[in-house]
Parts: structure tokens; C-alpha cells; sequence
């Protein structure tokens, strides 16, 4: 299968240096956007040179030097009203379970702070310390670093089945059981999931239905051959914003997406459409499955659909969202991952998140059961040098 290049909007551009800024590494996130840091750095570039006329370099008046040093002064009271608070489980119990507590935290707080508050010795926690412990137990500390990093990094989603999948593919061997242990001993637990709800579409409406030609087939053997598409609801303190967007079901990838403050088929279905066809250009016979919704079944989208006889449009059945089952299980990762445990103030905050969701976790990062634990850049790309 032929790359094809990436198209990339005003509004990807604004998201992707948005992030950069907040993550505070330009690089790091250029890698994980799948671009080169130096199309990141003009886009950043680009913008600054947008912003110049709106910011001006004010030195800092001796009032605003006085509230910084109140602040600083703040944060190491702070600090010794922290300890006992993340080390209270810790402070009745015996000597090695303290500082072990220490040593996990030495990156927050100072030996000899922590060794005052908790009422241990900087001697006696330093023998121990330089004690040397069985390789077991190095064995298993080693493991529970990774182990964090893992967990961590799939943003305490992942148990103990894709953690362990993502220790084999960094050349760790170890079993599920292993893992599973030490998260439990460590108290890492996957974030607990509420009950997802099936949303579904407007399907009250008077226009034509396409009958279910993907018929639940949801492994094509190529890519381009079935994609899937779907809209729900995200909550923000401004109001509610619509996320649609478009899967290959080969890859798992979701290639097209858009998310509006409005249901009109203009800014949702087709939207996703267009950037979808960008992203994957159409070669060869695909079937475009959906629900019944407006959005999918007004004429505005169906003879857009129609300007490509190689699409063949297929619906769910009434009310049936097994159906459409692929493109609901994305909605509940991210509702279960993401939303249902962020309160977004703004629509800004949740379209920067989603963003990132999208275009850097899921369809680079997160491993899919579906894929064999792989995720679509991995499966993609493994496919790809297959076939080469």
C-alpha cells in the first residue's frame, strides 16, 4: 500500500503547537504527532509571528518581584504540609516500609526534610539504603519502574494484560500473573470505568435508508475496504460540542474527525468525510457504514457519497447498535479514558484533548486487543513492510 501525505489544516496546526506548548517539549511532541520537530518549529514559528502585534516583554515592577518570592515562600510550606499527607500510611508502620517511601519520593522532596517529618534518622535511612538487595527484589523493582512508566504513560488506563504486552515489546520478559502482582501490591489499578451509554443519532426522518451491507464484518483483510462513522455528545461548562468521526476498520485508525457546537451535517458527517478522504484517498471498493442518523441520511451527505462510485453507503439496523458496534467501543474508550474523568470549562479545553486523544493516543499509542495489542501506527506499518 502506497503512504500517502498527510494533509494538514490551520486548525491542526494551531492544536499541534497548542500541545507543544503545554507539554513544554517541541520535539517530543513532533514525535508523537508523527511529524518532523522542524515542520512543528515553522508552524510555532508562523504563529508567534501572528501574535507579535497582540504581546509586548514587560520588565517585572518590585511589587510583582515581592509576590513571586510570597509564592515561592508558599510552595516549601507546601511541601511540609505534602509529606504527611502522601506519607501517612507510612508513618506507624516499620522502619523499611519509611524509607522505602523515602527513596520513592527523593524527587519531590529532600532526604533530610522527609527524614524530620517522618521521624526516621538521614543515618539510619542511608544504611539502608546502601544496602544491597536480592536480585529478586531487584528484579522486581526494576519491573515496577517499567511497570509505572507503562501505566503512566497509558494515562492509568492500561491493566494488567496490556502492560504486560507493553513490556514484551520493549524486550522485557515477564507473565500477565507477574504484572498483575506487582500493580497490585503497587496499587495500580486501571481508572474505574463508568457505564458507558449508547448515544445514538437523530434517526427520526423521512429520507432514504441504506440497507446493512457491512452486515457486522469487522476485520476486512485490507485497508480502504469498510469504514465506519458515528457522532456523540461531549459535556464543557459552555456547552455541549459534537465529535464525529471516521474509522478504518482494518487499522483501527481513526482517519478523519471533527467536532462542532452544531448537528448540521456541514460541520459533522461531512467534515469527517473530507478530512478522512485527505488522510486515506479512496482506491479501491469501500463500503461507508453508519447509523441511521440525519446526519448520515440527508441528501447533503448521500450525494456527496454518490460523486464516488466506488463507495457503496451501508446503515445499521433499526435501532441496533451492535451494528455499528467498532465505531461505539471507540466512543467508550474515550469516554471511559478521557472524558468521564476531566470536567472541560471550555470547548477549547475539550477540542485540545480530544486532539490529542485522537491523533497521539489512540492511533499511535494505545494497544488494541483487536489488533493483537498493537496499536494502528504499529499494525499499519507492520503491514505495510509485509507487503514491501
Amino acid at each position: 500500500m502506497k503512504k500517502t501525505r498527510r494533509h494538514y489544516d490551520e486548525e491542526f496546526k494551531k492544536l499541534a503547537v497548542d500541545l507543544a506548548t503545554v507539554k513544554g517539549s517541541l520535539t517530543s511532541t513532533a514525535e508523537e504527532l508523527g511529524i518532523t520537530p522542524d515542520i512543528l518549529a515553522r508552524w510555532r514559528r508562523e504563529r508567534l509571528l501572528q501574535q507579535e502585534n497582540h504581546s509586548s516583554r514587560q520588565q517585572l515592577s518590585q511589587e510583582q518581584q515581592e509576590i513571586i518570592r510570597l509564592k515561592r515562600e508558599l510552595k516549601e510550606a507546601q511541601l511540609e504540609r505534602d509529606i504527611p499527607k502522601k506519607g501517612s500510611r507510612h508513618l506507624l508502620q516499620e522502619r523499611r516500609k519509611v524509607f522505602r517511601f523515602i527513596k520513592a519520593h527523593a524527587t519531590m522532596f529532600t532526604v533530610e526534610r522527609m527524614c524530620k517529618v517522618l521521624k526516621v534518622s538521614r543515618s539510619g535511612y542511608y544504611t539502608w539504603f546502601k544496602q544491597k538487595p536480592s536480585k529478586r527484589t531487584q528484579d522486581n523493582e526494576y519491573l515496577l519502574e517499567r511497570i509505572k512508566a507503562a501505566f503512566s504513560a497509558s494515562k492509568k488506563t492500561y491493566g494488567s494484560p496490556r502492560i504486560t504486552q507493553e513490556l514484551l515489546s520493549q524486550g522485557i520478559k515477564v507473565s500477565r500473573p507477574r504484572v498483575a502482582r506487582l500493580m497490585q501490591k503497587a496499587h495500580l489499578r486501571s481508572l474505574i470505568k463508568k457505564k458507558y451509554v449508547v448515544t445514538t443519532t437523530d434517526a427520526n426522518h423521512t429520507y432514504p435508508v441504506a440497507a446493512n451491507h457491512l452486515n457486522r464484518n469487522f476485520n476486512p483483510s485490507q485497508p480502504g475496504k469498510a469504514w465506519v462513522s458515528d457522532l456523540t455528545y461531549i459535556p464543557t461548562g459552555e456547552g455541549w460540542i459534537y465529535l464525529t468521526i471516521v474509522m478504518d476498520l482494518y487499522d483501527r485508525k481513526i482517519i478523519g474527525w471533527s467536532l462542532s457546537q452544531s448537528m448540521k451535517a456541514a460541520e459533522t458527517s461531512i467534515a469527517a468525510w473530507q478530512m478522512a478522504i485527505k488522510n486515506r484517498p479512496l482506491s479501491e471498493n469501500l463500503i461507508f457504514h453508519s447509523d441511521r442518523g440525519i446526519q448520515f441520511a440527508c441528501p447533503a451527505f448521500t450525494q456527496l457519497l454518490e460523486k464516488h462510485p466506488l463507495v457503496l453507503q451501508s446503515m445499521s439496523g433499526k435501532g441496533n447498535c451492535w451494528d455499528n458496534a467498532v465505531a461505539e467501543s471507540f466512543f467508550k474508550s474515550l469516554k471511559s479514558e478521557l472524558v468521564y474523568h476531566q470536567v472541560f470549562q471550555t470547548r477549547a479545553m475539550a477540542k485540545q484533548s480530544v486532539f490529542e486523544y485522537i491523533e497521539i493516543w489512540y492511533n499511535r499509542q494505545r494497544r488494541h486487543s483487536g489488533l493483537g495489542y498493537l496499536s494502528p501506527f504499529e499494525f499499519n506499518n507492520g503491514s505495510l513492510q509485509n507487503v514491501a
